[in-house]
């Protein structure tokens, strides 16, 4: 399945879209490829419970997988931990220290009754031999892995001095089936790819889920009225509210500005794509563009003052930049063949692209604060859709795998890499969501 947005720069072909929550979501297939030897090295020890049954979810072994993926950490391996210390009174440093680990992660599970735990947990610098965060967390025992995801990323931030991305959501597409028989599902999971739910389904293709800046809705295109149409739904409760549905042309390619109140799309009803801002209050259209090119794939920048996009006006699809209010455009992307797809770092500092080169389509990464500086985080040859988690410490792509479409997270240097497939089908369309309030 080699869709390659840049071929038609966003030009979508859905076609009835059918809300269900109640479909059972496929679980991928999740593995680590990769690692840095450089990485801080960090030990997760067990975390210890005292009585009650069996807990479904392994604190530590989520933490450790968190900070494996991340890039920045390189958690020791449970066969070579060799004491289990609960409490920062338990440590044996020297111990530690001849391991060669920098920090160390504790902690222990309690009952809190009516079906709650608490769990405590504590980090600490080997080397000092100092405490950095001691914390707890009373919970449900079915929401261990989000307070898991939560503790990884307190003491991402307590080391790197960076807010942690770990407890966050993904989306993406899955498509199962052949021919006829395909379906296809709009699915939101946890930031590791773990619980699946279904947001939407369909019997033809979904492209392109955008998530607002609350985490609450997603918004997407649809075909089912014989035209493409923009909805934006509620991912709690499935209800959807029908945003752009020009009877002419295309409607595609929604992005909700920073303050949630707008979208950026890209529509043809006037002949050829442009890229049109969306008050989501007023049903108010502002052109952006006027050009004789396709402009679509917009993507605002973090302060909500201007737009990236992708347009042929030079011949092949680059990245440009426009102001919200509208104006004349600035190209952006220099270097490689063909830019497309654009997506913004948090600080504005970064712009993550798919880069072409002859038949070899790579993501790239733009670095506007070393004055264009270009660097690949993915190998080929047919990568594309990249999506910044929202610290921009790692993104997402989906990539062709034989003849199978992929998911990767990777660290945002690409030295570590996490694969997510399905067993039997494909896996497309990933965006990366915005950080979860407690």
């Amino acid at each position: 399945m080699l869709k390659l947005k840049t071929a038609l720069f966003g030009i979508l072909s859905l076609v009835g879209l059918l809300v269900s929550g109640s479909l059972a979501a496929q679980a991928l297939d999740v593995n680590v490829v990769g690692g840095l030897k450089t990485a801080t090295p960090i030990v997760v020890v067990p975390f210890a419970q005292s009585g009650g049954a069996p807990l479904p979810t392994d604190i530590a072994a989520v933490i450790q997988n968190d900070f494996n993926r991340s890039g920045k950490f390189r958690a020791l391996d449970r066969s070579e931990i060799v004491e289990q210390p609960s409490q920062g009174s338990d440590i044996h440093f020297a111990t530690w220290r001849l391991l060669k680990q920098d920090y160390l992660t504790l902690g222990r599970v309690s009952d809190a009754g009516g079906g709650m735990v608490r769990v405590d947990y504590e980090l600490w610098d080997i080397n000092k031999q100092q405490s950095l965060l001691a914390k707890s967390y009373t919970a449900p025992t079915g929401d261990l892995r989000s307070v898991a995801h939560q503790i990884a990323d307190a003491i991402y931030q307590q080391i790197t001095g960076v807010r942690g991305a770990f407890w966050t959501r993904i989306a993406y597409v899955t498509a199962v089936g052949l021919g006829d028989h395909q379906n296809y599902s709009l699915i939101v999971a946890d930031s590791d790819g773990y619980n699946p739910q279904v947001v939407g389904h369909s019997h033809e293709s979904l492209l392109s889920p955008a998530w607002s800046p609350d985490g609450h809705h997603l918004a997407y295109v649809s075909f089912e009225s014989g035209n493409s149409n923009i909805y934006i739904q509620d991912i709690n409760t499935g209800s959807r509210q029908l945003v752009e549905h020009h009877a002419k042309g295309i409607n595609g390619a929604p992005a909700f500005s920073p303050d949630g109140r707008k979208l950026a799309v890209s529509l043809s009803f006037s002949g050829n794509p442009e890229i049109y801002v969306l008050d989501l209050a007023t049903g108010h259209e502002t052109r952006l563009t006027n050009s004789l090119a396709i402009d679509t794939e917009p993507n605002w920048a973090p302060d909500g003052q201007s737009i990236y996009f992708t347009s042929d006006r030079s011949g092949r699809p680059q990245v440009y930049q426009v102001s919200a209010s509208g104006g004349a455009a600035t190209r952006v992307s220099f270097q490689g063949q063909r830019n497309a797809e654009p997506d913004v770092s948090y600080d504005g500092k970064q712009i993550a692209m798919v880069q072409g080169n002859g038949n070899v389509y790579r993501i790239a990464i733009l670095d506007r604060s070393l004055g264009g500086q270009v660097r690949y985080i993915s190998p080929g040859s047919y990568d594309e859709s990249p999506s910044f988690a929202p610290n921009a410490s790692m993104l997402l792509y989906d990539a062709t795998d034989g003849s199978r479409g992929v998911l990767y997270a990777v660290s945002a240097d690409g030295r570590v890499r996490q694969r997510l497939a399905l067993s039997n089908g494909d896996v497309r369309e990933p965006a990366w969501g915005p950080y979860r309030t407690q």
